[in-house]
C-alpha cells in the first residue's frame, strides 16, 4: 500500500482478519431437489447471479463449515479472466460454493464483513495479481488469499463507512426491483392490447404486414477501431449484447468517427450472436454492426409501443441464432420479411397514452440509478483510503 495511513487505521491482511478461508466442494450435480452450489459463473460485478447456480446431491453431505453464512465473501479462484471477482453472500437460503470459489469468513470482532467487501470490490484486478501460474492457467490458492492486503480503520468507523455505502446500494437495488415490476406490468398490458386479441385471427381494423410497414430501422456499421477510446471522447458506441444492461446499455467505448446512429429512446436489438437481446438508447449513439435500431414510422414519440412490440417478436428474431455456419445473425432482408400484425393507429395512440407513464418511470429510475452509482463509485475509494472520513 502506498500513501499516508490515516490516524487510527492499520495495514493488515485477510489472513489476519479471517477465521475461515477455504475452497468449496467438488459437487455431484443433480437436475433438481439438491443443495444450491454457487460457481464462478455466478460471480460478476460484485453480485451473485443464482440463475447460473447448480444443485448437488443431498445424499452427499456438505461439511458444515462450507455451508455459507451471511457476510461470507466469495472470491473466484481459478480461470483466466475470472480470478479475483468477488461477491458477498447475504441470503436466507442454504448454499455452498464449488472448488473454484474461495469462502472468506471474517472474524467479526476484527473486521466488519460489509466494509471488507466494499474495500475489496474495486480491486478485482489487483486481487488477480495474487494468483499464481501461467497465462493459460492461473490459480488463487488459499495461502495467497491470506496475503491480500487491506487498510482497516477501527471497527466503529468500518460500520459507519459500510452504512453510507450500503444506503446507496439499497436505494439502487430498490430502483432495480421497481423497474422490473414496472416493466412486467407494461409488458402484460401490451399482451392484453395487442397479442391476445389476435389469437383467433385479426380483429376488425387490423392488417397483416411486414416490419417496414410500421417501423424505420437502421442496421449498425462499426467505425474504424482507431477511432475508439474509453476516455469519453466523441459519442458512445455499442457493438452488441456485451454492452447491454437492464433497459439501457453501458457506455464503455466511444468513437470520434461514428458511422450509423441510434436516436434517444430508439429500441436496440442485437443482430449478431446472440441474436435477439434488447435495449433502448439513452442518448444519441453510434451503433456497430452487432446492433439495429428501431423507431415507430408514423410518430417517433411512440417509443413505448415500439419497445414492447419488438419485444413481442423476440421468439421469431431469436430463431436466427440457429442460422449460419459459425454464429447466428439477422440482416436487413430478414427484418424486411418478418410478418407482423398491425393494429389501428388509434389503438396504438391509446396504448401509448396509457402505458408511457410506466415506461417513463422506468427511464427516470435508470437515470437515478446511474447518478447513485456514480456517487457511490466516486465515494468508495475516498472512504476506503481515509481521504473522506465518516463521523462515528
Amino acid at each position: 500500500m502506498n500513501g499516508k495511513i490515516p490516524e487510527g487505521w492499520k495495514e493488515t491482511t485477510l489472513g489476519e482478519l479471517s477465521e475461515y478461508i477455504n475452497r468449496g466442494i467438488s459437487p455431484k450435480y443433480v437436475d433438481s431437489d439438491g443443495e444450491i452450489v454457487i460457481n464462478q459463473k455466478c460471480i460478476r460485478d460484485g453480485r451473485i447471479n443464482f440463475s447460473f447456480a447448480r444443485q448437488t446431491d443431498k445424499c452427499k453431505p456438505i461439511m458444515p463449515e462450507k455451508i455459507l453464512i451471511n457476510g461470507d465473501i466469495l472470491i473466484n479462484s481459478t480461470g483466466v479472466g475470472t480470478v479475483g471477482r468477488i461477491a458477498q453472500f447475504n441470503q436466507e437460503i442454504k448454499a455452498t460454493v464449488d472448488s473454484h470459489v474461495t469462502i472468506v469468513r471474517l472474524n467479526k470482532s476484527k473486521a466488519h464483513p460489509l466494509f471488507t467487501f466494499y474495500s475489496l470490490m474495486p480491486r478485482e484486478s489487483d486481487i488477480e495479481s495474487f494468483a499464481e501460474g501461467s497465462t493459460g492457467q492461473i490459480e488463487l490458492g488459499r495461502e495467497r488469499v491470506k496475503l491480500i492486503d487491506i487498510l482497516l480503520p477501527p471497527l466503529p468507523e468500518q460500520r459507519a463507512i459500510a452504512s453510507v455505502l450500503s444506503s446507496l446500494d439499497d436505494k439502487i437495488d430498490l430502483l432495480h426491483r421497481q423497474n422490473k415490476t414496472l416493466e412486467a406490468m407494461a409488458e402484460t398490458l401490451f399482451r392484453q392490447w395487442f397479442v391476445e386479441p389476435c389469437k383467433n385471427g385479426l380483429p376488425d381494423g387490423w392488417e397483416e404486414g411486414k416490419i417496414p410497414d410500421e417501423f424505420d430501422f437502421t442496421m449498425g456499421q462499426s467505425p474504424l477501431g482507431s477511432s475508439f477510446n474509453d476516455a469519453g471522447i466523441g459519442i458512445p458506441m455499442f457493438q452488441g449484447n456485451a454492452d447491454f444492461g437492464f433497459r439501457f446499455p453501458t457506455e464503455r467505448i466511444y468513437t470520434t468517427e461514428p458511422t450509423r446512429f441510434a436516436e434517444p429512446l430508439d429500441t436496440l436489438v442485437s443482430v449478431r450472436a446472440p441474436v435477439g437481446e434488447q435495449n433502448m438508447a439513452l442518448v444519441k449513439c453510434c451503433i456497430g454492426r452487432g446492433v439495429a435500431a428501431f423507431r415507430y414510422k408514423a410518430n417517433k414519440d411512440y417509443y413505448t409501443y415500439t419497445y414492447f412490440k419488438i419485444r413481442s417478436l423476440m421468439a421469431e428474431i431469436k430463431h436466427f441464432n440457429d442460422e449460419g455456419t459459425v454464429f447466428g445473425s439477422i440482416g436487413r432482408s430478414d427484418f424486411d420479411a418478418l410478418v407482423i400484425n398491425i393494429p389501428p393507429q388509434v389503438l396504438i395512440h391509446k396504448f401509448e397514452k396509457a402505458v408511457r407513464p410506466l415506461n417513463d418511470k422506468v427511464i427516470k429510475n435508470c437515470y437515478q440509478i446511474r447518478t447513485l452509482e456514480k456517487l457511490r463509485d466516486t465515494l468508495l475509494p475516498k472512504l476506503m483510503s481515509g481521504e473522506v472520513r465518516v463521523k462515528v
